[in-house]
C-alpha cells in the first residue's frame, strides 16, 4: 500500500513562534485598551463626573496597534510604522498616549537590526508628542517639564533597547563560535576515522592479496604451506574486520563515550610484525629503554607509524627487508622505520600514484605527518644517504613523574 503525500503543513518551531507573537499582540493590546478605559474613568471622576470614557475609534486604533504585533518577527518595519500611526491617531483623538505597543514595536525593529526605521520612529514620536515644539512651555501647550520627560523616557527606552540588542549579538556570536568549535571537531574526527580507514585497509588488504597469490601458487604443489597462506588471510582478515568494527563504532555512537580510536597501540606490534613477515617481508625490531605505558593519542599513532611505513615498503620498495627501531625516551617515544631498497619503477606498479606518495608526498606520509603535527610531535620521511628511505618520527609522551613535576 502506497500512502499519498502528507498535506503541507506549517512546520512545529513556526507554529510555537505565530502563537508566541500571537499571545505577546492579545496581551499588549489588553493591557493598553484597560489602560485606555482606567485613565479616561479616573480623569471623569477627578472632573467631579460619574464615569467619562474614550471615543469608540481610540479603542479600535490602540486595538489595531497591539494586534500588528503579530507580524512583528516577518514585517518589522511595517509593524514598527503601523504601531506608529494608530499609537498617535488615537492620542490626538483624546486617548492619551498608550505607548506600550509602539515601545514592542520599536524594540523588535532594533534587535532585527533595523535601526534607521527605529530612530525615525523615536523623532516623529517625539515630535507628535510635543507638537509645535517651538510652542513648548507656552499656555496651552506642552510644559518643559513635560517635554523634558518624555525626551528622557525615549532615552531610557533607546539605552534599553541597545542594551538588548547587543546582548543578542553577543549570544549569536557565541551561538556561532561554538558551532565552528562542533564543525572543526567533527572536521578532526573524520579527518581521524580517514586515516585509520586508510591504515587499517591498505596494511591488510597488502598482506591479503600477498598471502592470497602464494596460496594460488602453492595450491597444487606445496598444499601445506597454501593452507598456511590461506590461514593467515583468515587471521589478517579476522584481525581488520575487528579494528574495521571499531572505527566505524566512532560513527555509529556519535556520543562522547563513544571511543575516538581503535584499540591497537605499541602492544600489539608483535602481532603486526607477525602478518608482515607473513607477507614475505623480513622486519627487525629494536626496542630502546624501558617499555612503559604511553598516552593512548600517542601510542596509536606510533602504532600507525610503524604499520603505514611497512606497509609502503612491501607495496613501494625493492626491498625484501626493513627494520623498525622504538625508543623510549623521558619526554616522548621516537619511532623509525627503514629499508635499503630502492622504489620501484612507476610502471611495475599497479598505482603509480601511491608509490611516487610513498617516496613524496603520498596520503600515506601526509596521513603520517598530521597524526605527528596534531600532537605536537616532529616527522621525517625521505631517502636515506646509503640508499632506501627512512621514516622517523617523535611524539610527545613524558613520564608520569616528569607530568607531575611539570603541573607542580
Amino acid at each position: 500500500m502506497i500512502e499519498g503525500a502528507p498535506s503541507e503543513q506549517r512546520p512545529p518551531g513556526r507554529t510555537r513562534q505565530w502563537a508566541v507573537d500571537a499571545g505577546i499582540a492579545l496581551a499588549v493590546t489588553g493591557v493598553q485598551l484597560a489602560a485606555t478605559y482606567a485613565s479616561s474613568s479616573w480623569a471623569g471622576w477627578s472632573g467631579h463626573h460619574h464615569n467619562v470614557t474614550a471615543r469608540w475609534d481610540v479603542y479600535v486604533l490602540l486595538a489595531i496597534a497591539g494586534m500588528a504585533l503579530i507580524a512583528r518577527r516577518r514585517y518589522p518595519v511595517p509593524v514598527l510604522a503601523v504601531s506608529l500611526a494608530a499609537t498617535l491617531g488615537a492620542g490626538r483623538l483624546g486617548g492619551g498616549f498608550i505607548w506600550l505597543a509602539l515601545c514592542v514595536a520599536f524594540l523588535n525593529a532594533a534587535i532585527a537590526r533595523k535601526r534607521a526605521a527605529a530612530v525615525a520612529s523615536v523623532v516623529i514620536g517625539y515630535l507628535a508628542s510635543t507638537w509645535p515644539p517651538w510652542l513648548i512651555g507656552t499656555h496651552g501647550h506642552t510644559s518643559a517639564a513635560a517635554a523634558a520627560g518624555i525626551a528622557a523616557w525615549l532615552i531610557v527606552l533607546v539605552a534599553i533597547t541597545e542594551l538588548v540588542r547587543i546582548r543578542g549579538q553577543r549570544a549569536a556570536a557565541l551561538k556561532h563560535s561554538q558551532e565552528e568549535e562542533f564543525r572543526r571537531r567533527a572536521s578532526e574526527d573524520r579527518m581521524r576515522i580517514a586515516r585509520d580507514l586508510h591504515d587499517v585497509l591498505a596494511h591488510n588488504i597488502s598482506v591479503i592479496n600477498v598471502q592470497a597469490n602464494s596460496a594460488l601458487h602453492l595450491m597444487d604443489r606445496q598444499p601445506e604451506r597454501a593452507k598456511e597462506a590461506l590461514t593467515a588471510i583468515h587471521g589478517v582478515s579476522k584481525q581488520a574486520l575487528a579494528e574495521l568494527r571499531t572505527v566505524l563504532g566512532v560513527l555509529r555512537e556519535g556520543g562522547d563515550g563513544a571511543p575516538r580510536s581503535p584499540s591497537a597501540g605499541l602492544a600489539g606490534l608483535d602481532d603486526l610484525l607477525a602478518s608482515v613477515r607473513s607477507a614475505e617481508l623480513a622486519v627487525g625490531l629494536t626496542v630502546d629503554g624501558e617499555p612503559r605505558s604511553l598516552p593512548a593519542d600517542a601510542d596509536i599513532a606510533a602504532y600507525r607509524i610503524v604499520q603505514e611505513s611497512l606497509t609502503n615498503v612491501r607495496k613501494h620498495s625493492r626491498a625484501g627487508r626493513a627494520s623498525v627501531r622504538v625508543r623510549y625516551q623521558p619526554a616522548g617515544i621516537c619511532v623509525e622505520v627503514e629499508d635499503p631498497g630502492s622504489a620501484r619503477p612507476a610502471a611495475a606498479d599497479p598505482n603509480p600514484g601511491a608509490a611516487n606518495g610513498a617516496r613524496g608526498a603520498g596520503s600515506g606520509i601526509r596521513g603520517m605527518a598530521e597524526r605527528v603535527l596534531e600532537l605536537g610531535g616532529t616527522f621525517d620521511a625521505g631517502p636515506r644517504a646509503a640508499g632506501g628511505f627512512r621514516v622517523a618520527a617523535w611524539l610527545p609522551a613524558p613520564q608520569p613523574d616528569m607530568a607531575a613535576r611539570a603541573d607542580a
